[in-house]
């Protein structure tokens, strides 16, 4: 049973700096991809940045340059460094796991083309003002 458990979100002035993580429990394929993705109320999905299980990282242009992820693989933890923070960030952000086969702008998808987020957590809100 795979387990996404999100941490770290908060309300923060533009301009500041957040980190969020995300605890995987039950993911014992480390190939898995992780990553992050946002919405907002009645928004369609975004993705924000994505790591592969070899480590190779990817991001949303409107993050490239501001958000940088991690990955501590023995623990199964992702994380989301958040620098330079805007209004426009505020959302709720959802950790993802699945097996992938390549990650764009931010998202991974399957060898068949669709997301790979089979796994997801609840969400933590960051909130920018």
């Amino acid at each position: 049973h795979v387990q996404l458990v999100e941490s770290g979100g908060g309300s923060v002035q533009a301009g500041g700096s957040l980190r969020i993580s995300c605890t995987a429990s039950g993911v014992t394929d480390r190939r898995h991809c992780m990553g992050w993705f946002r919405r907002l109320p009645g928004q369609e999905r975004e993705g924000v940045a994505a790591i592969a299980g070899d480590g190779r990282t990817d991001y949303a242009d409107s993050v490239k340059g501001r958000f940088t992820i991690s990955r501590d693989g023995a623990k199964n933890i992702i994380e989301l460094q958040m620098h330079s923070l805007k209004p426009e960030d505020t959302a709720t952000y959802y950790c993802a796991a699945d097996s992938c086969s390549y990650c764009s702008d931010g998202d991974c998808y399957t060898s068949g083309g669709a997301l790979a987020n089979k796994y997801r957590g609840q969400g933590t809100q960051v909130t920018v003002s």
